[in-house]
């Protein structure tokens, strides 16, 4: 059976391929390009990928990132596609699973929805289950930079907290675009807002998502 994690990186493929190496994306200021090579430079060598999230190894990150940018293209398409090799931790399922599902998600969003022409993604029930799963373990870590305290809620009423704190911005949503939204892709993600305007714009331009 193919897992989330391995549905979404053949969607993520397919995406940088049909877009080309040079179309802009919504992660930073990366193109397609920059954003195939984090990810296949993340499963293929966790020495300089480990800068991602630890700040004094990101030189060496920036120098390896840049030699996987180098890379042809289509070579880029086909390591993310293919998937890391056997000697990598994400070569085993349950790693691939935990770390890549929503990873993969989040940039294959990052590819649309950079185009102009840009339609929701309809997720299937078991899947948004998935993502609202993660979304409850992780959203203290991801909204922790937030300056007003943070809800996230589901339009059926479930909700997770990703900041306390006072004045409260309530985040409405569908778990795809809630993750979205905790990832700092909030100017992109279809949701409600609802709190002190001057709150809500902080939240809005909160520096959300895993980066320390």
């Amino acid at each position: 059976m193919s897992t989330h994690a391995k549905r979404e990186r053949l969607l993520l493929a397919d995406l940088l391929e049909a877009a080309g190496p040079g179309a802009p994306t919504l992660c930073q200021d990366w193109t397609t390009r920059d954003l195939a090579a984090h990810v296949a430079m993340r499963e293929r060598r966790a020495d300089a990928a480990a800068g991602i999230v630890f700040k004094p190894l990101a030189p060496r990150m920036e120098r390896v990132l840049a030699e996987f940018a180098a890379k042809p293209y289509e070579e880029l398409i086909r390591l993310i596609r293919t998937g890391p090799p056997r000697s990598s931790p994400f070569a085993l399922k349950q790693i691939d699973e935990a770390a890549n599902t929503v990873e993969f998600f989040v940039h294959a969003e990052d590819v649309r929805r950079a185009q102009p022409d840009w339609t929701p993604r309809e997720l299937d029930p078991v899947f948004a289950e998935v993502l609202w799963t993660r979304l409850e373990r992780g959203a203290r870590l991801l909204g922790r930079k937030s300056s007003v305290g943070l809800v996230v809620r589901r339009p059926d009423g479930r909700t997770a907290v990703a900041r306390r704190g006072t004045p409260v911005v309530t985040v409405t949503g569908e778990p795809g675009e809630l993750t979205l939204f905790l990832f700092g892709r909030q100017r992109v993600a279809r949701v409600e807002t609802e709190g002190d305007k001057e709150a809500v714009a902080r939240a809005q331009d909160a520096p959300l998502g895993l980066s320390m």
